[in-house]
């Protein structure tokens, strides 16, 4: 076995799902096949819990589940054990960067999910926000919204497609909440296997012991990454279980 991998995370969107929003039979049986080998696979997702946990249930549950981009875990039952907000005064200036540049936005809170789509009716200071995310085709509008992000260093900031952005309070990303989960499993970061294909997945990839890129994945995460597996409608997700279990 690669290393000593004791805990598979895995993001979802362009990972263990395919183009259709499925979890293959092959990479499905591979999680099972994990599982019985002892080994706890975590979901760890941009995704809030709304949106994941039909896909989690029909995996079979594991000891947690990560959400928003950490900004809450889960436990098995689904209990919420730990949730991570963003200020609402960061909230607002995201929110003017959204008015002035006429930009896509989404979000999860505490209160549901609202988008250019679902707009929310209350004030800011109504939601409890765990994450702000714009989608920009524009490269130049969205290299202008990115530069002052940046220089923000309450936020942090990540993306989960080349032509999004995605927001969250500094500190709050997968790797903090995978490392999280291994203190409560009395595991260590060099027990991991984490495997993504985006920003949002890079430092959780950086700080595994095993990080493993989607053969779909950005450029700099590929780059970052111990290993390149196939892409996610390949079954990159097995082939990497595979890879790491038939060592």
């Amino acid at each position: 076995m690669e290393k000593d991998i004791k805990l598979i995370a895995l993001d979802m969107d362009g990972t263990l799902i395919n183009e259709d929003g499925e979890v293959s039979t092959e990479n499905e049986e591979a999680i099972k096949r994990a599982k019985a080998n002892g080994i706890h696979v975590v979901l760890s997702t941009g995704r809030s819990l709304a949106t994941c946990q039909d896909i989690s249930e029909s995996l079979g549950r594991s000891s947690y589940i990560v959400t928003i981009n950490g900004g809450e875990i889960y436990d098995k039952e689904y209990n919420l054990v730990e949730r991570n907000p963003l200020d609402a005064d960061l909230v607002k200036r995201l929110w003017e960067l959204k008015k002035t540049h006429d930009t896509h936005f989404w979000s999860s809170t505490a209160q549901g999910m609202f988008s250019s789509l679902e707009p929310f009716e209350s004030d800011i200071e109504a939601y409890e926000w765990l994450k702000f995310g714009f989608d920009i085709e524009d490269d130049e509008v969205r290299k202008v919204i990115l530069d002052e992000l940046r220089e923000n260093k309450a936020l942090e900031v990540t993306n989960s497609s080349p032509t999004n952005i995605e927001i969250n309070p500094a500190g709050v990303n997968k790797a903090a909440a995978i490392r999280k989960v291994c203190d409560w499993l009395d595991l260590s970061m060099d027990n991991v296997m984490a495997v993504g294909d985006s920003m949002n997945d890079l430092a959780m990839i950086r700080e595994a012991g095993f990080g493993v890129a989607m053969g779909n994945a950005q450029e700099i995460v590929k780059k970052e990454a111990d290993w390149v597996t196939l892409s996610n409608t390949d079954h990159g997700v097995s082939h990497a279980i595979r890879h790491v279990i038939d060592k």
